[in-house]
């Protein structure tokens, strides 16, 4: 399992500074951060820091924003 971040996300980065493997980047062109879901060891410290509600546990992403988990995982295929 993994956490995944939507479209909520405003860059703040609270959540980079509290991610204990660092699976958690971005980029100029990117206006949300994304989470290497190969490399998210679901231990929740970001979501419990985003205070704009835009990280779910993969399992509770609303069905809305369900896409992202394959957004985030994207970021990262490269």
């Amino acid at each position: 399992m993994t956490y995944v971040i939507t479209d909520a996300c405003t860059k703040d980065e609270a959540c980079v500074a509290v991610c204990p493997v660092d699976c958690i980047q971005s980029n100029d062109q990117s206006a949300m951060m994304f989470i290497n879901p190969d490399e998210c060891i679901d231990c929740g410290a970001c979501a419990s820091e985003c205070e704009y509600s835009a990280l779910f546990a993969e399992g509770d992403v609303p069905a809305d924003k369900k896409q992202f988990a394959q957004v985030n995982a994207a970021f990262f295929q490269n």
